[in-house]
């Protein structure tokens, strides 16, 4: 089975995490307590799209307030109508769905020049959010992207254990039930054994604007 170039970490590892008591030495003195984050930021709906797929229709809200590299960047790839016709080519039960890169016959697709990863941002892998799927260089995402079947916390910044992350740029706002059923589809080596196509993907106006 064709190995992929790009791709994001496919089985969760569990890390022991050590709480540090609060205590005092002999002369007295204490350890200040650590400061809780800073809040993750709420995601704005700047662009909206409305994907189509063998499977059915997904709407997506993508986020260029927060990560204007990233929103930018999957802008610039609708708009050129690079992702018609492609396929999600890696399903992940219960982990992803990751699609964006790769035809029918399994052949990756030429990208433009690979953006730097705004996982610095803060904003949480949870269950329906879009995110960029890369190498393990941090700054290598290009066109392909992955969508949470659940919350994947563990490739957040804060958790991940390469220190860097993955970028979320944006979430479903509808269709999500369309992800649950690619999520449960058979696959070979985390392949779909039938492809499921993205037909299409076209900008819409967002819900409440």
């Amino acid at each position: 089975m064709k190995k992929f170039a790009v791709s994001i970490a496919s089985s969760l590892v569990l890390a022991s995490v050590l709480t540090a008591c609060g205590g005092s030495d002999d002369s007295g003195s204490t350890t200040p307590p650590t400061p809780p984050p800073a809040p993750a930021p709420e995601l704005a709906q700047d662009y909206c799209y409305s994907m189509s797929t063998s499977m059915g229709d997904i709407t997506l809200a993508i986020d260029a307030s927060n990560t204007p590299i990233t929103g930018e960047n999957f802008k610039q790839y609708v708009d050129t109508g690079f992702y018609d016709g492609l396929i999600f080519h890696r399903v992940v039960r219960q982990f992803v769905v990751q699609g964006g890169g790769f035809t029918p016959d399994l052949v990756q697709k030429e990208t433009r020049d690979p953006i730097e990863n705004e996982a610095n941002v803060g904003i949480s892998n949870l269950r329906g959010t879009i995110a960029m799927a890369r190498t393990t260089a941090p700054n290598s995402a290009t066109s392909q992207f992955y969508i949470n079947t659940i919350d994947n916390a563990n490739l957040d910044q804060e958790h991940a254990s390469d220190g860097v992350g993955y970028a979320v740029f944006g979430k479903v706002i509808d269709g999500i039930e369309i992800v649950d059923q690619i999520d449960i589809v058979d696959t070979s080596n985390s392949v779909p054994v039938e492809n499921i196509l993205i037909n299409s993907v076209s900008e819409i106006v967002c819900p409440g604007t």
